[in-house]
């Protein structure tokens, strides 16, 4: 889910700092050379003389949209409220376009003319953020609290029963959680097959039921092998590669100093020492659900979970 950039996160990364540097270029314009400005936009004298410092006032607004727009194009995928905050001057801008249209204030010819560069911003960032929604390669972390429990409780049932409990805790313990789930979900030098043993080798350690399954479900939305994922938890892994990412994660969870250490040796031997910075982060992980679960008082019985 947080993964290294594709083709198609490149596309929405495009598709925003394109609006952002569209809005950027209109308010610099319209602050630096109002009546400029005013002369250029021929459609705009439709709606009255111009007024320097209102036209200003509005370009402090493209401004700012374009400061947070393209401080999301960096990394849609963790951004994208931001994306949203910076589409709502330009989207409002655009439906009061749409309103005066259809109230008769605004001719139907000026409202075409100006369509593409009133509309067409707002629609192309929020047609970026839909595919990230569409993708799921998006952070919880813009989520309002009562959202993110809601979806949370959709996609983990009763494998995580604790995060009422979170919400209840007050003082914004469940925002700071949701920053956690990203760092948890991270891997950009490292193989994904590679993070996602780590992580289950860890859970498996620590919590061989609920959390095991939680963790293989995401593993599956990531294209692993059902097959695959099952040879690991039966003690079985398909490879070398596969039991040394896996063993790494059980041996931090197990806190075996000198195995993990070993292992942490080899992987950084063979990957480089970015891929054991991933996959350590991903096997700590692994160890922090579960123990927020026993301290709540909801641990279960141990139960290996199947691949069918």
């Amino acid at each position: 889910m947080y993964g290294k950039p594709d083709a198609l996160d490149r596309l929405v990364q495009g598709l925003l700092a394109l609006v952002a540097l569209f809005a950027a270029y209109n308010g610099a314009f319209m602050l630096v050379d109002p009546f400029g400005w005013y002369e250029a936009v021929g459609t705009v004298k439709a709606t009255g003389p111009a007024n320097a410092h209102f036209i200003k006032d509005i370009g402090l607004a493209y401004l700012g949209s374009a400061l947070l727009i393209g401080f999301a194009a960096a990394n849609p995928g963790l951004r994208w409220g931001s994306a949203l905050v910076g589409t709502l001057w330009l989207g409002a801008h655009g439906v009061l376009h749409i309103y005066e249209v259809l109230a008769g204030i605004c001719a139907p010819d000026i409202f075409w003319r100006d369509a593409p560069g009133v509309l067409g911003p707002p629609l192309l960032a929020l047609l970026a953020v839909g595919i990230q929604l569409k993708r799921q390669r998006v952070s919880p972390v813009p989520l309002p609290k009562r959202t993110f429990v809601k979806l949370m409780k959709r996609i983990a049932g009763e494998g995580e029963p604790y995060y009422q409990d979170l919400s209840d805790a007050g003082g914004f313990a469940i925002e700071k959680f949701q920053h956690f789930m990203v760092l948890s979900g991270h891997y950009y030098h490292a193989p994904k097959e590679l993070v996602h043993m780590a992580r289950l080798g860890s859970t498996r350690a620590e919590d061989c039921g609920p959390c095991v399954e939680i963790v293989r479900a995401f593993a599956l939305a990531d294209r692993m092998s059902a097959d695959r994922l099952q040879n690991a938890l039966m003690g079985q892994p398909e490879s070398s590669e596969d039991a040394l990412a896996y063993h790494f994660g059980e041996a931090i969870a197990a806190g075996d100093i000198v195995g993990a250490a070993g292992l942490g040796e080899e992987i950084e031997a063979q990957y480089g020492r970015a891929v054991r910075t991933e996959l350590a982060l991903a096997a700590a992980s692994g160890r922090l659900f579960p123990a927020i679960k026993r301290g709540l008082g909801y641990a279960s019985a141990c139960t290996i979970p199947r691949a069918d």
